[in-house]
């Protein structure tokens, strides 16, 4: 026989109990709304109007940046308008000069005993030296034009990166 245990008459069963569930709360780990676009003086993401959503540096909103080749686009080495940098800037962020290395190491070839493409980048005192040695038996001045032609580091007198 199995024995039961005696039951009292006033007990109910016992049920689980029940958690007051509250929707959760905005705060950390809960999405929250997005803040408003900025509008004028409307704070933005930090609470301060000077903080508040811009388009990036450089984007205007409602236009998309230029394409090459397009109307407004200058390609590298024509002139920009810019007048720290005639021709363009060079892929590192260097401005062109207007002269040429090529014109410069023809030039330094043909005649370099004369110190002539030296004299045409700017640079007067090697031009000189050059001049004094006849461009060094013209050893110097072969060597020196192969590497203007070749070279992508001489500039003018102003310090600026000779096209190529």
């Amino acid at each position: 026989m199995t024995e039961q245990p005696p039951q009292q008459p006033n007990q109910q069963p016992q049920q689980p109990p029940q958690s007051s569930q509250q929707p959760p709360q905005p705060g950390y780990g809960y999405p929250q709304d997005a803040p408003p676009p900025y509008q004028g003086g409307a704070p933005g993401p930090y609470g301060h109007p000077q903080y508040a959503q811009q388009p990036p540096y450089g984007q205007q909103p409602g236009y998309p940046p230029p394409a090459y080749g397009a109307p407004g686009s200058v390609p590298p080495g024509y002139p920009t308008g810019d007048p720290h940098a005639p021709y363009g800037y060079d892929p590192l962020g260097r401005p062109y000069s207007d002269k040429s290395k090529i014109v410069a190491g023809v030039l330094q070839l043909a005649l370099g005993t004369f110190g002539i493409g030296r004299f045409y980048m700017g640079s007067v005192g090697i031009g000189v030296a050059q001049v004094l040695t006849c461009g060094g038996f013209g050893i110097w001045a072969l060597i020196d034009g192969i590497l203007i032609l070749v070279g992508n580091d001489h500039t003018d007198a102003e310090g600026r990166v000779l096209r190529g």
